[in-house]
């Protein structure tokens, strides 16, 4: 059985993640804004499941963390699943400002601090939800794809540290998961000519294996491969026609 906080878990990935958690008897720590889902699924799994409540564009982040960490009695995988994004074709600064809370302030105050709570116990997890929009630049929503860009910078460089420090120490084994999706069939997914869009239960099936696997980085779906290997190497001038 293994201890496992999801940070945005009320709906959609999150949501998927946490269920297969638990079907596979996992005990798991749910966070997210809406009081009632999370409830509805405490009360759905009540002893598999513990709940904190809270937005991670707040100020009291890692006193909630630590709360749910406390709750589980310990702490094996952590997954940030919490993310925003909105088309932003006038730059809109509320837009950007929340995007990057988000998925850039929020994540890396709560990854550090799990990544220096793993290295001290010696073993543990974090897998995150980037993006495909990482990979390039794009005009419609810039906020998103930078912050997106530097939560998988983030996860590289995590992966680089625990790879030295347990070449320092062998016995420690710090495990990183970046996993970037294409469109999924969520709120979260905006604009027009979406293609690929893969259905939550499918996505989220697909996370969970690469996160039993321990990959280092995975495409949602794996038909994604291609795409990204496109955004890396097609000449900018083309890039910039599309984006």
């Amino acid at each position: 059985m293994r201890r496992v906080i999801i940070i945005g878990a009320t709906s959609g990935i999150g949501l998927a993640l946490a269920k297969l958690c638990i079907r596979e008897g996992d005990k798991v720590g749910v966070t997210g804004r809406r009081r009632h889902l999370l409830d509805d699924l405490q009360n759905e799994f009540p002893s598999q499941v513990v709940t904190e409540c809270f937005d991670v564009m707040g100020n009291e982040n890692i006193a909630h963390l630590e709360a749910l960490v406390k709750k589980l009695n310990g702490l094996d995988l952590l997954i940030y699943n919490s993310g925003y994004g909105e088309v932003s074709a006038t730059l809109n600064w509320d837009i950007d400002r929340q995007t990057t809370l988000t998925n850039v302030n929020g994540f890396v105050e709560i990854v550090n601090h799990i990544f220096n709570y793993f290295v001290k116990q010696g073993a543990g997890q974090i897998v995150a939800t980037s993006s495909i929009a990482s990979i390039r630049e794009n005009s419609q929503a810039p906020a998103y794809g930078a912050s997106k860009a530097y939560m998988s910078m983030y996860m590289a460089g995590l992966y680089l540290k625990a790879r030295r420090i347990k070449k320092g120490d062998p016995k420690t084994n710090v495990v990183i998961t970046d996993v970037q999706p294409g469109f999924v069939n969520t709120k979260m997914a905006k604009g027009k000519g979406r293609f690929w869009e893969a259905p939550v239960e499918k996505a989220a099936m697909q996370i969970f294996r690469a996160i039993q696997r321990k990959k280092r980085k995975v495409y949602i779906t794996r038909r994604w491969v291609l795409i990204a290997w496109l955004l890396k190497w097609l000449p900018h001038f083309i890039i910039k026609r599309i984006a």
